[in-house]
């Protein structure tokens, strides 16, 4: 029998290497001969490039995997480190590392919030050798369409009379071109890889993922027309599945790489969850166990089981490899507020104990249903 943990984190009450071990300690008292496999997942959001870093020094003869600290600017324009991982010419970023919103929790404006601090990690990246960016959308602070990131590349949103706009993505609702005479066309012309948790388009940035960062109802149609107005200036379709993540970060990096090469030849948008599962090697390990008959059982988890968790999130994407793999789903969740997919086991934290705990004790819950299912 395998069973599989791969749990997305349970937000800021643990890490998704935590949630696997507890998950997988209740897991293996109903099953102890089973082979069990811890797989932390995660969706684009923060600790994307730490799981994937860690996949690779773990399984990858070369060069290793270096971490790279350094300081920058957090949402706000507050002077703060963060860090980025590097292996071989990719690096693996973060938009939560510098531009998330528990650094600014405490100072939310997402009106003049800004992805400089991210624009800083890549430019810093290029000179270390990275030719190629794979960059973690989700967690972000920002409604800023990526123009953070591109005026630390040296670019500059101007206004009708060429005057600089203020940063943030509010002031881009009178944005008439982007200047790049001062660009720097080496970090802005590395190949980007960028990683959704959602596939919400630029028209629905605001209105869906505003309030979690501080919009009021008076800033989300503000928002909103600022974000087509840069759809407008860029050439992007507002409605383009994905291009809303992050704030819309998509748009502005999508134009700024098209406007180098012609054509987005060299960036592309891919879900968050499908990439790390891929790079986890999810798929060809219950491909493995589908071919050779063994029983297999997925786990899988995150804080709070939505409406948005099966739209681009971690527990869609397991879904979805379970049912290829003909094997039974199951899910971890701190509150269950949606109901589980059919067919699937669930189990909700008791909120009694230590997180641990109750991890641990939702793990047992789920393998004595699974067990009752087998008989």
């Amino acid at each position: 029998m395998l069973i599989v943990i791969a749990p997305d984190s349970f937000k800021s009450t643990a890490t998704a290497a935590e949630a696997a071990r507890g998950i997988a300690q209740g897991a293996v008292e109903i099953f102890p001969q089973a082979t069990v496999k811890q797989i932390p997942m995660a969706d684009g959001g923060e600790g994307t490039a730490e799981v994937i870093a860690q996949t690779l020094a773990a399984t990858q003869s070369g060069p290793g995997v270096e971490k790279i600290e350094l300081p920058t600017t957090d949402a706000r324009g507050r002077l703060t480190t963060a860090h980025y991982f590097l292996y071989g010419d990719t690096a693996y970023i973060d938009v939560a590392a510098a531009s998330g919103l528990p650094a600014v929790e405490d100072d939310l404006d997402v009106r003049h919030a800004d992805t400089y601090g991210t624009g800083v990690l890549i430019a810093d990246a290029e000179t270390r050798g990275a030719k190629h960016i794979v960059l973690g959308l989700g967690g972000s602070a920002t409604v800023d369409g990526g123009m953070g990131i591109i005026t630390a590349l040296g670019g500059a949103p101007l206004d009708e009379r060429g005057l600089p706009l203020p940063k943030g993505g509010a002031p881009l609702v009178v944005l008439d071109a982007i200047d790049t005479a001062q660009l720097n066309i080496k970090a802005a012309a590395l190949k980007y890889t960028l990683l959704a948790d959602t596939t919400c388009p630029p028209l629905h940035a605001a209105s869906m993922y505003g309030q979690q960062k501080g919009a009021s109802a008076e800033d989300i149609p503000l928002l909103t027309g600022a974000l087509m107005k840069l759809c407008e200036v860029t050439g992007i379709d507002v409605e383009r599945e994905g291009f809303g993540a992050a704030g819309s970060i998509p748009v502005g990096l999508t134009w700024l790489s098209s406007l180098l090469y012609g054509s987005e030849s060299n960036i592309s948008l891919e879900p968050g969850a499908h990439h790390v599962a891929d790079v986890l090697g999810l798929r060809s390990l219950l491909a493995d166990a589908k071919a050779s008959n063994q029983p297999a059982l997925i786990i899988t988890g995150e804080g709070a089981f939505d409406e948005q968790s099966l739209t681009g999130k971690v527990v869609s994407t397991i879904a979805e490899i379970a049912e290829d793999a003909d094997a039974t789903l199951a899910i971890v969740a701190g509150r269950m507020d949606s109901p589980e997919p059919k067919g699937a086991l669930s189990a909700q934290l008791s909120q009694q104990g230590t997180m641990h705990e109750q991890l641990k004790e939702a793990g047992r819950a789920i393998a004595e249903k699974f067990s009752a299912s087998l008989a």
